[in-house]
């Protein structure tokens, strides 16, 4: 009743107030948004080192891989991964670029074959028409290579070597097409 009287009566300072308080709000988000982007730095240039990498979590880890793809330019990263992720643990939309799925695996040992076949049945079924990205903290056995690289669907591989470049923000998993080609150079 008050802001509809003062509106009537001071309506130039009414549409003055409004515009500084719509400034206001605006100058509010840009500071939010930049207090999370240097967060997002910060994060990321602490857990570069792969050593950091073997002491996290598996969920720790899966943070850090989404923190790293939406400093990559992915956007809609979501982290899925818990119990009844459908086989996949981050999903993520890249302009230009399509959708992602992702399976992290924070191992001290090798990825098994199995593994990976698990991963291509969550992207032939749940997650079809999505580009899917393997990022091991550990390295893939042969066969397990050999499974990933003869997918009929896009699959690209982030091992150890390849995360820590990642990482450091030196290679970047877009675009899908030279990523893939780098793993296949990778594995002969």
């Amino acid at each position: 009743m008050a802001v509809v009287w003062f509106i009537g009566k001071y309506p130039g300072w009414a549409v003055g107030i409004a515009c500084l308080l719509a400034m206001m709000f605006t100058g509010g988000l840009i500071i939010r948004h930049r207090a999370i982007q240097a967060e997002r730095r910060r994060f990321l240039a602490a857990n570069v080192e792969l050593e950091k990498v073997d002491r996290m979590s598996g969920a720790a880890f899966e943070h850090l891989v989404a923190e790293r793809m939406i400093a990559d330019g992915f956007r809609q990263v979501r982290e899925r991964g818990r119990t009844g992720d459908g086989g996949v643990d981050i999903t993520a939309l890249a302009p230009g670029h399509g959708r992602y799925a992702v399976q992290c695996k924070r191992y001290s040992k090798t990825v098994g074959a199995p593994e990976v076949r698990n991963f291509l049945g969550a992207l032939a079924n749940t997650f079809a028409g999505h580009t899917g990205v393997l990022v091991t903290s550990g390295h893939l056995t042969k066969q397990a290579r050999l499974e990933a690289l003869g997918a009929r669907q896009p699959l690209i591989l982030v091992e150890r070597d390849r995360l820590a470049d990642w990482l450091l923000g030196t290679v970047s998993l877009l675009p899908a097409s030279s990523a893939r080609i780098l793993a296949e150079d990778e594995a002969v």
